[in-house]
């Protein structure tokens, strides 16, 4: 059995969707932008609020409309970050669960740590997770493989010990870098064909199916 996990949050532990677009569309039409319909944030996401407002601006987007676009969206989302977002079915018991056989569950996401820490003390305040980590300054974001090797190095674990579990390919591919063993889930962001190029270790379609795949491993 492996001695921890490493989950992505945004599409594999909470459903964040709704509220990203709803954010970013509210920052694009306050300067007369267009704006998206919900489900073409599940490709604008996984890297960070700054390539997410580069997406949404598209081509032709200037370096002074970015600035203006992201810092609008950081304060929008911010303040309206827990109005639609919920955890997907039954991810609270697998986290339980895993927690009682031993296994140490942490956090790793893209988004800015500012932004991570309230939604999963929102939400995950009752679970006993052993490290909780967003975006940092000075830290790369995935796929990158620093940011999941320093939570192994800070556990005093290997690589080996850890699964990573994720919704994208950013995710299978920060798990290959970081030389973890990786599950994709596939009630996320991304359907199980736009997750293929990342090259996961299994899948899972069930936080039920998830959990016998953690347990076993």
């Amino acid at each position: 059995m492996k001695k921890a996990v490493i989950f992505d949050l945004d599409g594999t532990l909470l459903n964040t969707l709704p509220d990203i677009a709803a954010a970013m569309n509210r920052a694009l039409a306050h300067h007369g932008l267009p704006t998206h319909p919900e489900r073409a944030y599940r490709l604008f996401t996984g890297n960070g609020a700054r390539i997410l407002t580069q997406r949404a601006l598209g081509e032709g987007r200037t370096a002074d409309m970015e600035e203006q676009v992201y810092h609008r969206y950081a304060e929008d989302y911010a303040a309206n970050s827990l109005v639609d977002t919920a955890p997907y079915p039954d991810i609270p018991q697998m986290l339980r669960a895993l927690t009682e056989h031993g296994i140490q569950v942490c956090v790793f996401s893209n988004k800015d740590d500012t932004d991570v820490q309230p939604v999963v003390r929102h939400f995950f305040a009752d679970q006993q997770l052993a490290v909780v980590r967003g975006a940092r300054p000075g830290v790369a974001l995935k796929p990158d493989p620093a940011a999941p090797l320093a939570i192994a190095a800070s556990l005093g674990l290997t690589p080996a010990d850890f699964m990573y579990v994720g919704d994208t390919q950013t995710d299978m591919r920060c798990a290959k870098n970081a030389g973890m063993d990786s599950v994709a889930v596939t009630w996320g962001f991304q359907t199980r064909e736009e997750i293929a190029p990342g090259q996961p270790g299994q899948y899972a379609d069930s936080a039920e199916e998830l959990l016998a795949i953690l347990l076993r491993a």
